[in-house]
Order: C-alpha cells, then sequence, then structure tokens
C-alpha cells in the first residue's frame, strides 16, 4: 500500500470522511422531506475541496435550522458559538454587584503585580483597607483555636505532649461528634448536634438565661450564607406582590447583591449621619410607606454593630424597632457578627433576642425573629474557615421543615468551621491550662482595634473637608467626604462616581485601597468611603496620613 493510500486511511481521516458521508445523507434526507431544505453541517475535513456541496450548504443549513454558524479557529477546526453567553446568562446575575471586592480592588491587585514586576510607583506597597479581613492586615490568631483545629485534622498530634490537655480533650469531644472520627465525614446538615448544644448554651450565657432551644440553631457556611438562606424562603410574588425587604443605608452590599440575584425589591432607609448613624423609626416608617405602593414588604434587616458605618445601636432602639415590626408583621433579621466588637465606653451590644424576651410575651411569642454569628469577625478574625450560626425565634414550623430541606441540599457547612464555631461559643473556662492565655491573647486584639477605633476618628477630623464619626464598634470607618465641583465634574464626564474617582486616585497615587461609600449606598450629593481599621497601628497611622495628605492635594488640585 502506498504511503499517500496510508495517509488518507489515517484513523483521523477515515473519521473526517465517515462524518461527511453522515451529514451528506441527512442532507438529503431532508431535502426529501417536503418544505424542507438540505440540512448539510460544515464539513472540515481536508480531504474534500471548498466547492463541496456539504460546505456550500453548511450554513444555510445552520441558520434554517436555528442553529449558531460554526466558526473557524485559527487551527482550521470549527467551532460553534458559545451556549451560554453574556445574553443568554441568567439577568439577575447581571445585576449583583459588590463593592468590597470590585474595581477598586482588582486594580489594587494588578498595581501589586506590576511592584513585584519592578515597576516604579509613587508607593512601595499597596495597603488594602477594603475588607474585614484580619489576618490578611496582620491580626494574629487565637492560639488555642489553633491547637485544637490541629488536632482534629491529625489526630495523631494527641500524642504530642506540647499541646495542653484542655485542647487535647476539647478535639477529642469534636472528633467523637465527627462520623469515623475525621473532620472529613459530612455532619448533619442542620451541623453537628453537639456544637449546637453549646451554642444553644452560649447564648443563654449571653442573654442572661434567656433559654435556646438547640434545635432552633442552624450552623452555616459564614453568616452570609445563613443571610441568603433566610432571604431564599422569604422571596416569592409577582409584580405588586413581590417580597420587599428593608436594608439599612449605608450597607453591607451582601445584601443588595443577594437581593438582586433572587429579584426581590430592595427597601432602603437611611440611617442618621448627623447622630452617629442612629436608626429612626420615622425614616422606617417612611420607607415602609413607600414600598408598600409598588411591592410587598416582607423583612427588615438590621446590622447591629453596623457595617460599614460602626455604630452600636442602643437598647431604646433596639426595642423600638422590635414594636415596629410588631405593627407592620415584618420578619426582623439581625446581623449581630460583630457582637464582641463595641468599644465605646457609652456603648454596650445588646441581642435583637434578649431585647425581644424582656419585653415580654405579646414581643416574645408573636415577633419572626432571625439572628446570626460568625466565626470571622470579633477577636477571632476566622474569615476563611467560614464557620457560622442562625438561630430562629417563632418561625412557622412548616417553613422550619422547608429551611432543614433547603440546608439539605448543600449537605452540611464546612466541618472545620463547625469545630471553629464550637470553640469560639465555648472557649477555656477558668482554671483550664489554656484559660490566661486565651484571656490576654483576646484582651490584646480587642484593646488594639478600639484603640485604633480613636486613632482612625481622631486624624480623619483633622482634615479639613472629610467628617468622620466616632467609630463605636465593627471593624470599620466611614467618614464623609467634600469633593470639590470640578473633580465631581470630570468624574461625571468620565462616566464614574465622584467618590469612586476619588478612591481611583488615591489608590494610584499612594497605595491605599478604600471603598467608595456609593458601592454601599449613601444620601444623594453625599460622598464617603469605607476603610478598616485593621490594619497594625504603624501601618493604619501611615495609611491615614496618606489619606490625609491625599485630601488636601486632591482639594486642592480641583478647586
Amino acid at each position: 500500500m502506498s504511503a499517500t493510500r496510508m495517509q488518507l486511511l489515517s484513523p483521523r481521516n477515515v473519521q473526517l470522511l465517515s462524518r461527511g458521508r453522515n451529514e451528506l445523507l441527512a442532507g438529503i434526507s431532508g431535502a426529501q422531506r417536503p418544505g424542507v431544505g438540505p440540512r448539510i453541517h460544515s464539513l472540515t475535513s481536508p480531504l474534500l475541496s471548498s466547492s463541496s456541496p456539504g460546505r456550500a450548504l453548511s450554513s444555510l443549513s445552520a441558520t434554517r435550522r436555528g442553529l449558531p454558524k460554526e466558526k473557524m479557529s485559527e487551527n482550521g477546526v470549527s467551532s460553534r458559538a458559545k451556549v451560554l453567553t453574556i445574553d443568554t446568562m441568567n439577568p439577575t446575575v447581571k445585576k449583583v454587584e459588590y463593592a468590597v471586592r470590585g474595581p477598586i480592588v482588582q486594580r489594587a491587585l494588578e498595581l501589586e503585580r506590576e511592584l513585584s514586576q519592578g515597576m516604579k510607583k509613587p508607593f512601595v506597597e499597596v495597603i488594602k483597607a477594603n475588607i474585614g479581613d484580619a489576618h490578611a492586615m496582620g491580626q494574629q490568631p487565637i492560639t488555642f483555636f489553633r491547637q485544637v483545629l490541629a488536632l482534629c485534622s491529625y489526630p495523631e498530634l494527641l500524642n504530642d505532649t506540647t499541646f495542653p490537655e484542655d485542647a487535647k480533650s476539647r478535639a477529642r469531644r469534636i472528633l467523637q461528634s465527627c462520623g469515623g472520627y475525621s473532620m472529613g465525614s459530612y455532619s448533619a446538615s442542620q451541623g453537628i448536634e453537639s456544637v449546637r448544644q453549646d451554642v444553644a448554651r452560649y447564648i443563654e450565657r449571653r442573654d442572661d438565661g434567656v433559654p435556646c432551644d438547640p434545635d432552633d440553631i442552624y450552623l452555616t457556611t459564614g453568616a452570609s450564607d445563613g443571610i441568603v438562606t433566610v432571604l431564599k424562603l422569604l422571596v416569592c410574588g409577582e409584580g405588586a406582590a413581590r417580597t420587599g425587604v428593608m436594608i439599612s443605608i449605608p450597607q453591607y452590599p451582601l445584601y443588595s447583591a443577594a437581593l438582586a440575584e433572587l429579584s426581590a425589591v430592595q427597601i432602603n432607609y437611611y440611617l442618621n449621619e448627623e447622630t452617629c448613624w442612629s436608626m429612626d423609626i420615622s425614616e422606617l416608617q417612611r420607607a415602609l410607606d413607600e414600598a408598600r405602593r409598588h411591592c410587598n414588604p416582607r423583612a427588615l434587616c438590621i446590622i447591629n454593630p453596623g457595617n460599614p458605618t460602626g455604630q452600636v445601636q442602643s437598647r431604646q432602639c433596639i426595642e423600638d424597632v422590635i414594636r415596629f415590626a410588631a405593627k407592620e408583621r415584618l420578619f426582623l433579621m439581625a446581623d449581630e457578627v460583630y457582637q464582641d466588637n463595641v468599644y465605646a465606653d457609652s456603648c454596650k451590644f445588646h441581642s435583637f433576642k434578649k431585647v425581644l424576651f424582656d419585653m415580654g410575651p405579646e414581643y416574645s411569642n408573636t415577633v419572626e425573629l432571625v439572628s446570626f454569628h460568625s466565626t470571622s469577625k470579633c477577636y477571632m478574625g476566622e474569615c476563611g474557615f467560614r464557620g457560622g450560626y442562625m438561630e430562629i425565634i417563632n418561625m412557622d414550623d412548616e417553613v422550619k421543615a422547608q429551611l432543614t430541606k433547603l440546608v439539605s441540599v448543600r449537605l452540611c457547612p464546612p466541618v472545620p468551621g463547625q469545630a471553629l464555631m464550637d470553640l469560639v461559643v465555648n472557649p477555656p473556662q477558668t482554671g483550664e491550662p489554656s484559660y490566661d492565655k486565651f484571656i490576654k491573647e483576646r484582651t490584646a486584639t480587642l484593646s488594639a482595634l478600639a484603640e485604633k477605633a480613636t486613632l482612625t476618628e481622631q486624624v480623619l477630623n483633622t482634615v479639613q473637608g472629610i467628617s468622620c464619626n466616632p467609630v463605636q464598634g465593627a471593624m470599620y470607618s466611614f467618614p464623609r467626604i467634600t469633593i470639590p465641583e470640578k473633580a465631581i465634574k470630570e468624574a461625571t464626564d468620565n462616566g464614574q462616581q465622584p467618590d469612586m474617582f476619588y478612591c481611583m486616585k488615591l489608590l494610584e497615587e499612594t497605595g491605599i485601597c478604600l471603598v467608595p461609600g456609593s458601592g454601599f449606598g449613601q444620601k444623594d450629593g453625599t460622598y464617603h468611603f469605607r476603610m478598616t481599621i485593621l490594619p497594625p497601628k504603624d501601618k493604619l497611622t501611615i495609611l491615614l496620613n496618606k489619606v490625609k495628605e491625599f485630601h488636601q492635594k486632591f482639594t486642592q488640585q480641583y478647586s
């Protein structure tokens, strides 16, 4: 057999010849049916000439059959148009925005790469103060937590004498609750039962003895997972009957993003900046009355202590909100992930559940409430483990069954995150070997945050054109900035929000990564940025001074 014939009969070419023959037959068959034109696909075999009838009819058949035309790639092999395109994807996803990881952060990452490649910049490092990622900003983990997690991850370490006995005891208890004595096994969908029991006891201690049923506890993949899950239960209806959800402005972008994805109606109520971002019941009423004209308001979300605004709501405010929710028949969602982050001497954290039950059966037996907590904030800062819980109060039994079904679809939250949540709610106790070190580390972390909260407020308020409310709690400052009209015009001409324009210039000139206030919502005509107070004090001082110098220069440039 000649070499040429052997080449012609190679497996690749035989496959292509067979494909061409079948498609020609399909086209002929289609042509024989009344009213049906030829249905011949493109033949890409190099053995067929360009004058082949199959190739000549290929685009016609695709068009008539409603199929996307095949495109020729650089190597001569045809490829169909994508099934999933920006025009055919879920339209609600395109409405989702998350400013905390938006364009500013993407540019910050690019600048870091450019610096690592030796490119010259007006700064030597990028300081990211855009997100509440404590360990990424240098906060050290709690030793006891990591010891127990290490023991749980690698049980052979239980024989290591360098680990304290209370850490070993805690690890054994957690492992005994895991299938196969391993954190690599699935847990119950609602979470490990012993962990839910510990969470319930923690809530009872926190709330001065108010009872808590472990069956009302759902362990979650961070607080965010629980929030989105509850919103899924709430959202229903079409048109004017579509569910509306009240969220504070400024808000944490998780809420607006989740509502956009669920096609729910976002109802904005504004916090009062002039009174340290307090809640005003008359503003809640205004927002609710306006929303009822075009949707069905069903839920009210509160973040306390506040993100991005750093306020701590008073007990009186919480009572007023509960009365408002009861009167207007609203489902309450209390985001309390910063409950240990309270710095102002005049402030104290009050859980919505504790206040609800203190108000008596008229409210505690009727108001539907779900509250959320997480391992990601407070003194722990363990964002990457994605541990959290939610407690449901007064939820309809049939709805609760549906909630359990919904969380079952995702099998279970990460078991290491559940283990960490257990340690947060059941830390070392007085007299145990790890207690003194735990208290020392916890106190040092919270004290450092309190010091940095004060520093941030003091420095920013020395800058003409920047006004910063006291950072009473949480991990953020949300100062108001004055932007000159000339800068506003240039931003508008460039298709940017003025505070985005400001923050992008700040990043390019100083390496400081902040988030524009427009990503969180703000009153028209006002401009802000959000920054974390998490960087170490020396780096935070550098950051604040750079912001101060930049604002003065920016104001002078555009005046």
